[in-house]
């Protein structure tokens, strides 16, 4: 039998689940994945004889971590170390932070994702470009899309460029940078090398702008860097993406896709997906289809992939050419 601070993480959360009981495990089961699932089921039925102290200790830990990142989440890292140091001593109260902010990976800038896009705009759009790109890398798309919407043009270039071609920031830089917006929380910065931006990131960003920034960025990087805007252009929408597309638009794609392309991109996607398209086509079209999929078989990733980027191709050509709108992020209402 292990002594309480012997336990791994694993166990601990093995006897959490023995002390909750079947039904409440039952409930938390549904919010884990496959393997945690399948770990976590393998260690209780390891956990041959449980004490009661070993219970207490659990569960009074797990009380303590999860009341930790609620003050976290209400007030920042140093209102939940004040909070914690009052009721349990400094000592404790740094014990349950370090746990806490290892197992969570608080990302740098955390207190700048809770503050309004238009008051962080005040603090950086005078800052040097590429400290733009590194704070906006670490915020949520919707905020990074309101302040480089909000940026002179040829900043919106510059900034966008940064985001997409930024790779890792060593914690010096991250630390200068986020003592310029905020002292108090510098602590948030770990030692590791922090990853953020690239091309995934400003594509986030890029699909919840308006289209003029849209557009503005894209043709300035073509000329600046045509490989990149290529890449971005690329990834900016996806297959599964056509749920967006309004009934009359996916109708004129449908015209333009091949049956069996068609018939390849809808075989591993989602339902809703699927939904939209037979929607968009006549019901002996549709039947046709959903048979065509059902007797295809087995087939390759690649080869479905290949075909929903033959799809997304036609989109974004008719698109350009001005036949169909994409609805991307705010502005992009429709009026009739």
């Amino acid at each position: 039998m292990y002594e309480s601070n012997e336990l791994t993480n694993k166990q601990k959360a093995a006897i959490l689940f023995i002390a909750l009981g079947p039904e409440v495990s039952a409930q938390l089961f549904k919010h884990l994945h496959g393997d945690e699932i399948e770990k976590l089921t393998l260690e209780i039925a390891n956990q041959r004889q449980v004490t009661q102290e070993q219970k207490n200790q659990v569960i009074s830990e797990f009380y303590q971590m999860a009341m930790a990142k609620e003050y976290i989440s209400t007030g920042g890292l140093e209102y939940a170390r004040e909070v914690l140091e009052k009721a349990l001593g400094s000592e404790e109260a740094v014990n349950i932070i370090n746990r806490l902010t290892s197992s969570l990976q608080i990302r740098p800038f955390d207190f700048a994702r809770k503050t309004d896009p238009a008051q962080l705009l005040n603090f950086i759009q005078s800052e040097h470009p590429q400290t733009i790109a590194l704070i906006m890398a670490y915020l949520s798309p919707d905020q990074s899309a309101a302040i480089i919407s909000a940026l002179p043009p040829e900043r919106q270039v510059e900034v966008a460029k940064r985001i997409a071609t930024m790779d890792r920031t060593t914690p010096d830089v991250l630390r200068d940078v986020e003592r310029v917006l905020e002292r108090k929380l510098s602590s948030l910065v770990t030692q590791d090398f922090t990853a953020a931006g690239g091309v995934s990131s400003i594509v986030e960003v890029l699909n919840r702008v308006d289209r003029t920034t849209e557009r503005t960025i894209i043709e300035n990087l073509e000329v600046e860097n045509p490989e990149l805007a290529e890449e971005i252009k690329r990834l900016m929408f996806v297959f599964e993406d056509i749920v967006m597309l309004d009934d009359r638009s996916l109708q004129l794609v449908l015209r333009e896709i091949d049956q069996k392309d068609l018939a390849l991109a809808l075989k591993a996607t989602a339902t809703e997906v699927g939904e939209k398209v037979y929607k968009n086509m006549s019901k002996r079209a549709a039947d046709m289809l959903k048979e065509e999929i059902e007797y295809m078989g087995p087939v390759k990733i690649r080869d479905v992939e290949e075909s929903q980027q033959k799809v997304v191709n036609v989109i974004r050509r008719l698109e350009e050419s001005g036949e169909i709108i994409v609805s991307r992020g705010k502005g992009d209402e429709m009026v009739v």
